[in-house]
């Protein structure tokens, strides 16, 4: 092949566009600063939040996101890892922070007063109350365990707060789950009521009440 053929070819190929790769997203970013994971996270809170889990499948996660299926896929293996992962934002903050509290050697009704205003922001803080699929019958199921132990061991921090907080309760466990379970109920609360109190004033009363139900004054 002459060299003046060969130079012409060349000419030809850098004249051909390249073609792309991949599929463009069919709209703008939801979060625009977020990675792609983050994103198919959101769009799945607020699908399971709003529509519900079992009307939520993982094509129409990926259409709310803008991606093709197989792009989710790339990220999670199926739908029941999305909603595990999801659980799991909910608690292990607040876990870490119990952890965090322990060895800052407060008095333990401080320490349960903080761990309490914390994990109340925590569950109003999301951008969705994901918090409102902890009863769901699948989450009994083996892909969620991480998750109920990480809640159970959250669960087992207020009992013993609670249980460092004086000998005079009758039963220091059931007043931890007690507790707990008031904590919890701010997820109810962000369901129904139209009208829910800022969430530093909602934290500042969740705590005080459960100083109240250990038998310690408010004002920690």
């Amino acid at each position: 092949m002459s060299a003046t053929l060969r130079e012409n070819r060349r000419a030809t190929m850098q004249n051909v566009s390249a073609p792309s790769v991949g599929r463009p997203r069919s709209g703008a970013r939801r979060l625009p600063t977020a990675s792609a994971r983050d994103e198919i996270l959101d769009a799945a809170a607020e699908l399971f939040a709003q529509r519900g889990y079992a009307a939520t499948s993982t094509r129409l996660i990926a259409e709310r996101v803008g991606i093709r299926q197989a792009s989710l896929y790339y990220h999670f293996d199926n739908k029941e890892t999305v909603l595990a992962e999801l659980l799991e934002a909910t608690v292990r903050p607040s876990l870490d922070y119990a952890g965090e509290i322990t060895g800052q050697g407060l008095e333990p009704a401080a320490a349960l007063h903080a761990l309490v205003r914390y994990d109340v922001g925590v569950l109003l803080g999301a951008r969705w109350n994901v918090g409102i699929l902890y009863a769901l019958p699948e989450v009994a199921s083996e892909p969620f365990t991480r998750f109920r132990q990480e809640r159970e061991r959250l669960r087992y921090a207020y009992r013993t707060l609670v249980s460092a907080c004086g000998g005079h309760l009758d039963n220091p466990e059931i007043t931890g789950d007690l507790v707990f379970g008031l904590v919890e109920s701010v997820i109810g609360m962000r369901r129904d009521l139209d009208d829910l109190p800022a969430t530093e004033v909602l934290q500042g009363i969740v705590a005080a009440a459960a100083l109240r139900l250990v038998g310690r004054a408010p004002g920690v």
